[in-house]
Order: structure tokens, then sequence, then C-alpha cells
């Protein structure tokens, strides 16, 4: 094991929603529950199964264990080390806690999709935390990415790499006008897409998604994002190569978290919302 002192923890949708209770069926809780999952921090102590870190190394993790209880909204967190890596230090603190769920399901989601040189890849909702992360992946394997967002993100989303198109209706429609011979990849991060996806998807195509289960009768991927320190780590390590950016829409300090929760059920903000012990 190893205890982190908290820098940092990030807002995730999942974490108000086991506040909830919707994913009772999927997961234990162990009360008291302290929420949260991402966080960066600082190695405080560490167990004897634990020879990777030393106290003073700066980590992340995407902290969700095998059931709910000691969350990283909280001063210290204590985790499993196969769950942390190391802080890319090119990121702020309240950057770093905002790229574990957000990058790995990202980077998962685009390794399982096969995406290379190459590809066009159409990315639903690439001004999120997800999408813009994604982007700068896919773009830095080399892939031409198209990604949705409104029009007033589509300057962010060429800043980080994507050809911007408005979601909603005549969406199919704009990405052929884009991409006539169709795309090889979509990567869906908000739910709802899949007859564009269908309608864009050229044969052959690849396609997976987070938030919508029906993908896989049509031949794409459902998935989970799987919390791998070893994934994160490689995850980190493209970020300091690329110079990614995760973007913060807002901190909080740990005593508003409720606050910080509000804001991020909104589901309008465009970055990452974080706490601060």
């Amino acid at each position: 094991m190893v205890l982190v002192r908290v820098k940092a923890a990030a807002v995730n949708p999942v974490d108000w929603k086991v506040m909830a209770g919707y994913l009772d069926t999927m997961l234990d809780s162990d009360f008291p529950v302290i929420p949260g999952w991402d966080v960066a921090g600082v190695v405080e102590a560490v167990g004897v199964d634990s020879p990777q870190f030393r106290v003073g190394d700066e980590v992340i993790s995407n902290g969700r264990k095998d059931y709910v209880h000691g969350g990283s909204f909280a001063e210290f967190i204590a985790l499993p080390e196969r769950l942390v890596a190391r802080k890319p230090a090119s990121l702020t603190w309240e950057q770093s806690a905002g790229l574990p769920l957000a990058g790995l399901t990202a980077f998962q989601v685009l390794t399982r999709l096969q995406v290379a040189a190459g590809d066009t890849v159409l990315i639903h909702g690439g001004a999120g935390g997800v999408g813009s992360l994604a982007i700068q992946i896919a773009a830095a394997r080399g892939a031409r990415v198209i990604a949705t967002a409104s029009a007033a993100n589509h300057d962010y989303l060429r800043e980080l790499g994507a050809e911007p198109v408005t979601y909603g209706d005549g969406l199919t429609e704009r990405v052929r006008a884009l991409a006539p011979e169709g795309v090889q990849v979509v990567a869906d991060f908000v739910g709802g897409v899949l007859d564009t996806t269908l309608a864009v998807l050229a044969d052959g195509g690849r396609h997976a998604s987070v938030a919508d289960g029906e993908v896989e009768a049509h031949g794409g991927t459902w998935m989970w994002v799987d919390p791998a320190g070893a994934d994160l780590q490689k995850l980190a390590d493209l970020v300091e190569e690329h110079a990614f950016t995760v973007e913060v829409a807002r901190s909080f300090p740990l005593d508003q978290a409720a606050d910080a929760y509000r804001l991020n059920m909104l589901g309008h903000t465009r970055g990452k919302i974080v706490v601060t012990p």
C-alpha cells in the first residue's frame, strides 16, 4: 500500500452517481464512505509490498478499489501500489488530479480501437474531460481527428488538434462532408449517438462507447475503464512527451466539495472540476 497526502482530487460524474446509488449493483460500499477516485499528491509512507515508490514521490491515481470506502476527497488516501503512477512534471497538481479517470478512459478506448497513423477518428464529445484528452492522444498517434462540440468550443478543439463539427441535427451530413468515404474509428464519450456512428463508419471500421451499451449489438465495444497504474504510467509518459494539456474549469477548497458536485452535475463545464484540501 501507498499512503498519499492529497494535493488535489478531481470530481467525476461517477462520483455523484455512486453517491446517488446508481452503481449499487456494480460496486459494494463499506460505510462510512469518503467519495472521490481521482487524486494527485505526495507519497507519505509506503508498505513493504510497494517497492516502486518512496516517501516524497509525486504521484497520481484513479483510486477505484474493489469496494467504495476511503476516497480521495480527504487529506490522505491509502492506495494499492498497482493503482499508482508518477505525476507528470509538466502538469500542475490540479491538472494532474484531472488526468487519471478521464485520461485512462480515453487511452484505453483508443488503444482497444487500435487507433494509428492514417486513421480518421470521430470523437463524440470532444470538449469534455475525456474527449479533450482523446483528441490529443489520437493526434499524437498520427490520426486525423474530427470531434463534436458546441460552436463555442470549436476554437478549443482546433487548439487540441481536431477538426470541429457541431453536434445535433445534421451531424451525420456534417461529418460526411469532412470525410466522404467515412471514418475508420468512432469513440463515443457522450451516448445517444449510435445512429450517427453507424452512418459515418467506413466498411470495416471500429467503434466503442463508454456511455451506450447498445453498441455491442452493432459490432462495437462497450467499455468500463480499468484503473491500472501501468496504463496510467504510459499515459503520464505520453503527456510529458507530447505536452498534453488538461483543462481545469474550476477549483474548490475541500470544505466546498458539495458545490463542486453541484457544478459537475450540471454537465456544462469545459474541463475538470477539482477540490483541494
